[in-house]
């Protein structure tokens, strides 16, 4: 079984080493057909019914889906369990996550696991680690999809894998926007529609895209994993716009933390919100560096002080 330096078992294994390096990037029709046409009634139909409101509701819905959703649903707590909370406090999460756009929980969550092992391991498809140029991987991430030759299991757990209400959203996630789209319409009527779906969809999977192709190819970083296809890099300006996302080489260090902006002045929007909650009763268990395993093969690159409690003792 080939497992990645420091991670004693992952979702994904294989005994293959070409198991992520073999395979051939093709065209996925629906997944171009989906975000094309998103982005037509975007410009298109944004341009024709633009108004203020409009505006707002595409900016405060995209802000609610990518905080609430993407970063403390989907990823912080469906793929990383990095805290504890009420069962229908994920529910409500991981449904907004659905909301950006992406795919199901279960398809976003699969995708995760094998790009993190693959990221893992000395060598990957260029696919799986954003290893082409910036219009290629656009294409690519947006438009395609890969087919490895002898793709690795990948074992979600029976919690999650057999959870009636997330097999529900694998098989309906692009039909849960039509709720939201009559109700915009009643509200507001198709200048709503545009922004407050359209809009709102086609900034999530292209902003999704290209934060994961600067954050795996441009930027800061803090630490070096030894023996990784790609390291993380960190996004520093995008704090806000990504809800604490952006801190990608922080996250390739810790995947486990909650907290992802580890140092001074790395704003983590998606952390301040858990904090809050953790007063509130409504979390628990907030993982962080110090609470993970220690990874030999994690080296900091530099001595910019983290914030109190943080990062394990040196």
């Amino acid at each position: 079984m080939i497992t990645p330096a420091g991670v004693p078992a992952h979702r994904v294994s294989t005994e293959r080493p070409d198991a992520v390096s073999n395979g051939s990037v093709r065209y996925a029709p629906l997944q171009s057909l989906w975000l094309g046409g998103m982005l037509a009634g975007a410009v298109i139909g944004g341009a024709l019914a633009f108004s203020w409101a409009a505006l707002l509701l595409f900016i405060a819905s995209t802000a609610i889906v990518l905080l609430f959703g993407h970063s403390l649903g989907s990823h912080r707590k469906l793929i990383h369990d990095s805290y504890r909370c009420p069962q229908w406090l994920e529910y409500v999460l991981v449904y907004c996550g659905v909301l950006v756009g992406l795919s199901g929980p279960l398809g976003l969550l699969r995708q995760h696991e094998l790009r993190d092992y693959a990221q893992r391991l000395p060598d990957c498809h260029p696919y799986l680690r954003h290893g082409q140029g910036f219009w290629r991987d656009a294409w690519w991430q947006l438009h395609c999809r890969l087919v490895l030759a002898h793709p690795p299991r990948i074992a979600v757990e029976p919690r999650i894998a057999q959870d009636r209400f997330y097999r529900f959203l694998e098989a309906s996630w692009m039909a849960q926007q039509l709720p939201w789209a009559v109700l915009f319409f009643i509200w507001g009527g198709w200048g709503f529609v545009w922004w407050g779906v359209c809009a709102r969809v086609s900034a999530g999977v292209m902003g999704h895209w290209l934060i994961g192709y600067f954050a795996h190819n441009h930027g800061d970083m803090h630490f070096e994993v030894g023996g990784a296809a790609v390291q993380g890099k960190n996004i520093r300006w995008t704090s806000l716009l990504t809800m604490g996302e952006c801190w990608h080489n922080n996250h390739h260090a810790y995947p486990g933390s909650a907290k992802l902006g580890l140092f001074a002045g790395e704003w983590d929007p998606g952390w301040w919100v858990l904090l809050l909650w953790q007063r509130m009763g409504l979390v628990s268990a907030l993982r962080l560096p110090a609470d993970l395993a220690p990874r030999p093969e994690l080296r900091q690159l530099d001595d910019v002080p983290p914030q109190a409690s943080s990062l394990p003792a040196r």
